[in-house]
C-alpha cells in the first residue's frame, strides 16, 4: 500500500496549468490541500469547506477582486480563480500578500462549468477510497490524470484519454504543444462533433476497435497534426481509447509502450469505475440511513459532512411512475418499476447533484426508493432559510429546461440531523401532491408542504381509504347508485354545480344541457340523496366526498 497523492495546489498546476490556469499572483504552495470548489456568489454566500477554490466569476474591477480576495481568505480558501486577463494592480497585489491567497487566471474560451468539472474530478479521486490506497504502475489507482501526464512523457506528445462517446476523460498538462483542435477537445470535454463524423466516414473507429495494436491517423479535416490512437480494453470489453498528437508515426519502441500503456489504461479504468460505483452505493447508503432517522442517523449525517447547522430535504420525482406515491392504491416511492422512469431518474440524480455541488458544497444528494433525495445546509432555520431552498430548486428546473418533467417537494427546515426524517417526510408529502396534478395542466413543479398541506391531508385519507378498501358512503353515493339504475348523470350534475360555485347558467353549459333541465336535475338529486344544496356543510361534505371517491375509484367522476 502506497500513500496516493492528495489533491492539491500542485497537482492542479500539474494537470490543468497550460491548459487551462496560470498564476497571475501569489505564491504556490504546492503541498496545500484543495478541501472544495464553491462559486463565489456575493448575495447568497455558498457554505465554504477549508482550503477551497474558489471561482469568481463575473469579477474584473481590481477594487472588486481586493475585497473578494480578502473575504473568501477570511473564510479559509485557498485559491481564486478568474478569467484572464485578469487587472491586478497594487491593491489586488497587497490583499494576496496580506491573505497568502493564490489568484488564477482561467483561460479565454473555457467555461465555468468545465473548470468546475475538472477541479471536482480531481477531487474525486481522493474521494474513491481513503488515503492508504494501492497504486497501479506508481500513480494513484483511479488517478487518469497522473497517468496521462506518464503516458505523455514516453511517447513525448499530447496525450488525451476518451471514452467510447468521445468524452475526455483525462489529459496531459502539455496540450499548448498541439493543435486548436486538440485545446477546443480538450476545452469542452469532448472531442467536437465534427470530427467524429469524419473519423466515422474514414472508418477510423472501426480499424481503432479492431486492433490491439496503434492507429495512425493524418489529414483530418481542421487538424494541424496527425493522431495516434489505441483501444483501451479489459477482456472482451472495450472502455475507450487514448490519442496522441504527433508530428510523424510513432518509433517502434514508443509503439510498444503504447500499447503497454494501454493494458495499464485499462486497469485504471477498471478501478475508477469500480471505486465510483461503490461511493455511489456508500452515499446513498447513508442518505437513506440518515433520512429514516433513528440513532444510526447521527453518524452518517458526520459521514456525509452534514452534521452541523440547519438543512431541508428536497425530494424530486417524475410524474406517471408505476406505484407513484400519489396514486391512491399505489405500493409508494418503492414501487418504481419502469425502465424508463428509472433511467429518467438516474440522470435526475446526476444533475441535480452537479447543480447542488456548486451552489452548496455539503449538500448531498442520492436516489433512494424511486426518488431522487437532496440534503441541503442552510445558513438559517427561519422562513427566509426555507425560500433559499425552493429558490435553489426553481434554479435548477430552470437549468434542466421545461421538457423535463421533474417535480420537487420541499420539506421544513430541520434544525439538525435528527429533524431530517421529518424533514424528508414533508418533502414526500409536498411530492405526492404535485405527482396527483391533472396531466396537461400548468401546475406548479416546485411545492413546500405549506403550500399543498390541505391536499397533502385529502390525499392521506384518501389513501388510507383504499388501503382499507372503504368506499365513501354518504349522499353521493347514492346518487351514484341511482346513475347506476337508471343511467342517469346525477353525480356529473352535482359536481358540476359545485366546480361552479352554485353557477347554473355556467354549469349548464359544462353539461351541455338547457338551464331548465339543469335545475330540475338539481331538485331530483337533493330529493335521491336527500341533499340540502342550502346548507354549506351539507355542500362540504359532498365535494369530500367527490374527491375522496376520486382517490378511492380512480373511474369515478371527479378523477
Amino acid at each position: 500500500m502506497t500513500l496516493r497523492a492528495r489533491a492539491t495546489l500542485g497537482r492542479v498546476l500539474d494537470d490543468l496549468g497550460s491548459t487551462l490556469l496560470e498564476v497571475v499572483a501569489g505564491r504556490v504552495d504546492p503541498s496545500r490541500s484543495i478541501g472544495g470548489v464553491v462559486i463565489h456568489d456575493p448575495l447568497d454566500p455558498p457554505a465554504m469547506p477549508d482550503n477551497a477554490l474558489v471561482l469568481g466569476v463575473g469579477l474584473a474591477g481590481p477594487g472588486e477582486i481586493a475585497e473578494v480576495v480578502r473575504a473568501v481568505a477570511a473564510d479559509g480558501a485557498a485559491g481564486l480563480v478568474l478569467r484572464l486577463p485578469v487587472d491586478v494592480d497594487a491593491e489586488v497585489r497587497k490583499a494576496v500578500a496580506e491573505e497568502g491567497l493564490v489568484v488564477f487566471g482561467l483561460t479565454r474560451g473555457a467555461s465555468w462549468a468545465q473548470v468546475a468539472a475538472l477541479l471536482r474530478s480531481l477531487l474525486a479521486v481522493d474521494d474513491l477510497g481513503g488515503v492508504d490506497d494501492e497504486t497501479l504502475a506508481g500513480a494513484g489507482a483511479g488517478d487518469l490524470f497522473a497517468l496521462a501526464a506518464a503516458v505523455s512523457a514516453l511517447l513525448d506528445a499530447p496525450l488525451t484519454i476518451e471514452d467510447l462517446n468521445s468524452r475526455v476523460l483525462a489529459f496531459s498538462a502539455d496540450q499548448g504543444r498541439a493543435d486548436e483542435s486538440r485545446k477546443e477537445t480538450v476545452l469542452g470535454r469532448q472531442v467536437p462533433e465534427r470530427y467524429t463524423r469524419e473519423l466515422e466516414r474514414r472508418g477510423v473507429f472501426r480499424a481503432l476497435y479492431a486492433s490491439d495494436r496503434p492507429v495512425y491517423i493524418d489529414g483530418i479535416e481542421g487538424t494541424q497534426l496527425p493522431r495516434v490512437a489505441i483501444r483501451v480494453r479489459a477482456g472482451d470489453e472495450i472502455l475507450g481509447s487514448m490519442w496522441a498528437a504527433v508530428r510523424e508515426p510513432l518509433s517502434a519502441e514508443r509503439e510498444q509502450a503504447f500499447v503497454d500503456a494501454a493494458k495499464l489504461v485499462a486497469l485504471h479504468l477498471l478501478r475508477q469505475r469500480a471505486g465510483a460505483d461503490v461511493e455511489r452505493r456508500l452515499r446513498a447508503e447513508l442518505v437513506a440511513t440518515l433520512l429514516e432517522g433513528g440513532p444510526a442517523a447521527p453518524e452518517a449525517a458526520t459521514r456525509l459532512g452534514l452534521a452541523a447547522g440547519p438543512a431541508c430535504v428536497l425530494a424530486l420525482g417524475v410524474p406517471g411512475a408505476s406505484g407513484d406515491p400519489g396514486d391512491a392504491g399505489g405500493a409508494g416511492p418503492d414501487a418504481v418499476t419502469d425502465a424508463g422512469l428509472e433511467a429518467d431518474l438516474q440522470r435526475v440524480s446526476g444533475a441535480f447533484a452537479l447543480h447542488l455541488a456548486a451552489v452548496h458544497p455539503r449538500s448531498a444528494v442520492a436516489l433512494v426508493g424511486g426518488v431522487v433525495y437532496g440534503v441541503v445546509p442552510l445558513s438559517g432555520d427561519d422562513a427566509d432559510a426555507n425560500l433559499r431552498a425552493v429558490a435553489v430548486a426553481e434554479e435548477f428546473l430552470n437549468r434542466i429546461g421545461r421538457r423535463s418533467r421533474v417535480l420537487v417537494g420541499i420539506g421544513d427546515v430541520a434544525a439538525g440531523a435528527a429533524g431530517l426524517s421529518r424533514s424528508r417526510a414533508d418533502a414526500d408529502r409536498a411530492l405526492r401532491v404535485l405527482r396527483t396534478q391533472r396531466r396537461g395542466t400548468a401546475g406548479p413543479r416546485v411545492a413546500r408542504l405549506a403550500d399543498v398541506q390541505i391536499a397533502s391531508f385529502l390525499l392521506e385519507l384518501g389513501g388510507a381509504m383504499a388501503t382499507e378498501r372503504r368506499v365513501p358512503s354518504g349522499a353521493v353515493a347514492r346518487l351514484a347508485e341511482y346513475d347506476g339504475r337508471h343511467r342517469s348523470a346525477m353525480v356529473d350534475t352535482l359536481a358540476a354545480w359545485l366546480d361552479a360555485f352554485g353557477d347554473v347558467t355556467a354549469a349548464a353549459a359544462a353539461m351541455h344541457v338547457h338551464t331548465n333541465t339543469f335545475r330540475y336535475r338539481l331538485r331530483r338529486l337533493g330529493q335521491i340523496a336527500g341533499l340540502d344544496l342550502d346548507d354549506p356543510e351539507a355542500r362540504f361534505a359532498a365535494m369530500l366526498e367527490l374527491r375522496l371517491r376520486a382517490m378511492v375509484e380512480p373511474g369515478s367522476r371527479a378523477s
